[in-house]
């Protein structure tokens, strides 16, 4: 559909040591693209962002969504319904008890978020990303 399944890291292209990703990101971005954490909800400014552009993975610059694709989902949460083609891979997340689809980025296997079957058409999905996960470049006026 819109994202490859990615069986392990080692399949990303993207490759860095802990201590490259660690002198690289912020800690709360540390915590969340490499450790699998999650930012608390509400406490992102690009839930605010609503200009033209696209959100791109914070740890390695990979077109992840086009500012088109979001939408206010009300979970406190970046929310989009459709990432951009081979911007991410999914993996099954079986933790806290619970089957969902954790989402990555394409490029450097960082953890973003997950992605339910409760979204807006057209896709029906919402891609619940943590804001921390992704930078913002706003599209260039013609």
């Amino acid at each position: 559909m819109f994202s490859k399944k990615t069986p392990d890291a080692a399949a990303f292209p993207v490759q860095k040591t802990e201590e490259e990703w660690r002198a690289q990101l912020s800690a709360p971005a540390f915590k969340v693209l490499r450790e699998h954490g999650t930012e608390r909800a509400g406490t992102s400014p690009l839930n605010a962002e609503k200009r033209p552009g696209t959100f791109v993975c914070a740890g390695c610059d990979k077109p992840l969504f086009d500012a088109a694709a979001k939408f206010e989902s009300g979970t406190g949460w970046p929310s989009f319904f459709a990432p951009l083609e081979d911007g991410v891979a999914t993996t099954t997340d079986r933790s806290f008890f619970m089957t969902r689809t954790e989402v990555h980025c394409a490029d450097c296997g960082g953890h973003l978020g997950h992605v339910f079957p409760d979204g807006p058409q057209p896709t029906g999905l919402r891609y619940c990303m943590n804001g921390v996960s992704l930078a913002f470049t706003p599209a260039k006026e013609p």
